[in-house]
């Protein structure tokens, strides 16, 4: 199994995104590459500390590899959009790609290439490695599983192309 972190503006509707996605093992949702230790949502939700909303995917590069999931991504999200998706805004609801391998970086390299050969405007999703991921508390895991009505910015339609998307 592999692992990626994405940034995609609010983490429900990420996580279920992802997870929806043929080839991915596990989701979670947290916090990454802030400035405290073990913050929680209220302190994410000031602005302050630095994170980002990220879902932590877990995947089988068999059947859902680097590339597939990059460009799944970039279907869910505005990637000319900088600390806004949708209706949520602030520093916490910014695009990002975090790894934890540095061999995986030629592909995000490549993906993120075409994707902007795509736009008239520049991408500001950020690439960095991870420097620290801090799991949400557990009512923010699987929340649209758990609250099937609850807010979400992606469209529904989106998590259908998802479930049949193949790489």
């Amino acid at each position: 199994m592999k692992e990626i972190y994405f940034a995609g503006g609010c983490f429900w509707g990420t996580e279920h995104f992802f997870k929806l996605i043929h080839g991915v093992t596990n989701t979670e949702v947290g916090f990454a590459n802030g400035n405290t230790d073990h913050p929680t949502y209220k302190e994410v939700y000031t602005d302050t500390t630095g994170y980002a909303e990220t879902v932590h995917v877990v995947y089988d590069e068999h059947i859902a590899d680097l590339e597939f999931l990059l460009t799944m991504f970039f279907k869910a999200i505005d990637p000319t959009s900088l600390n806004r998706q949708g209706h949520d805004e602030g520093t916490r609801y910014r695009t990002g790609v975090y790894y934890t391998d540095e061999s995986d970086l030629p592909v995000i390299r490549k993906v993120f290439a075409k994707q902007q050969a795509l736009l008239s405007h520049p991408i500001v999703v950020e690439v960095e490695p991870l420097r620290n991921f801090y799991t949400a508390e557990d009512y923010h895991q699987d929340y649209l599983d758990k609250n099937p009505d609850g807010y979400c910015h992606l469209p529904l339609e989106l998590f259908a192309f998802a479930r049949q998307a193949r790489k």
